[in-house]
């Protein structure tokens, strides 16, 4: 559970998902992730670890805010069940579809994903924008992602190591998923609204993180503006052959105002075109640079047997 100044929610999240653990009677362990919060959140995992001795409930605090995609990664490198899932700490996503997922999981799927068959807590202009975002993905990379399913699933074991094998710093976890294959299945449910706090993902960081996940995964935007040169070319060279008939049967012909038009035009393709090898090339260099996915601040609770 990656968990960003979520406070208000931790104990009816554990009171929500103790019970549903138990009934299941399997050997677990709870890997929270503490990222960056700056509010009590620590503390109330702290408390949870006290008032629940019996349960193993492991906390791992990184040194700040590395982001939710990050949090996701430290805890899956730090499980060691045969089966991994991750689960949002907001209460949008409800523990009690993990026993759904742990029988279709004993039914041989290796990747069981919890997809939303409504979004009615999510605003209109959300609801718009994550369609679009599904339709583009598609379009743009090889890798088809559900469409309404977030990183609320259960990962078997292979799936998990797997994951472990990927390097790359900006990850989308929702495609690396996919991305990984083996035998996939769903379960579906009703989201239900965020049960306390507020959000961390506005308009612009959904916008930066859409942007990630398509240079992640497609280098097709490259691929366009090389066409979209070529186009541009040979539109020049027709225009520039007009003109040349135009002087040769009417003489000079005043030309300020399509020059600027095609001097604006040219340039503003070219700004563009710059930014989108600009995007690949500082996920180069944060490659490049190798540093750690993350850093641990603390651990807690991984002496337990």
């Amino acid at each position: 559970m990656p968990l960003h100044n979520e406070a208000l929610n931790v104990d009816l999240l554990f009171e929500r998902l103790l019970p549903v653990l138990r009934k299941l009677a399997l050997s677990h362990e709870i890997i929270c992730v503490n990222d960056g919060s700056v509010d009590s959140t620590i503390d109330k995992l702290a408390n949870q670890r006290e008032r629940c001795p019996d349960t193993p409930i492991r906390i791992i605090s990184l040194s700040r805010n590395f982001g939710k995609d990050i949090a996701l990664s430290a805890g899956i490198d730090h499980a060691h069940g045969a089966a991994v899932i991750p689960i949002d700490s907001d209460l949008q996503d409800p523990p009690e579809l993990i026993e759904q997922m742990v029988a279709k999981w004993r039914e041989g799927f290796e990747v069981v994903y919890a997809t939303r068959s409504t979004r009615h807590s999510d605003t209109w202009m959300k609801r718009v924008t994550a369609g679009l975002f599904y339709k583009i993905f598609d379009r743009l990379t090889e890798v088809r992602i559900p469409k309404d399913a977030g990183d609320f699933r259960l990962l078997d074991r292979r799936v998990v190591d797997a994951l472990m094998r990927l390097p790359e710093r900006t990850r989308f976890m929702k495609g690396l998923y996919s991305w990984v294959g083996f035998k996939q299945t769903e379960v579906r449910f009703e989201r239900e609204p965020r049960n306390a706090g507020k959000t961390n993902w506005s308009y612009w960081r959904l916008w930066n993180f859409a942007i990630d996940a398509t240079a992640s995964f497609s280098s097709l935007p490259l691929k366009v503006w090389s066409y979209l040169g070529l186009i541009i070319s040979l539109f020049a060279f027709v225009y520039a052959a007009f003109l040349a008939i135009l002087e040769l049967t009417q003489g000079n012909i005043p030309g300020y105002t399509s020059l600027m038009v095609v001097i604006l035009f040219i340039g503003g393709v070219q700004l563009i075109s710059l930014g989108v090898i600009g995007e690949y090339l500082a996920r180069i260099y944060s490659e490049v640079k190798g540093r750690p996915l993350y850093v641990v601040r603390e651990r807690i609770g991984f002496e337990d047997p």
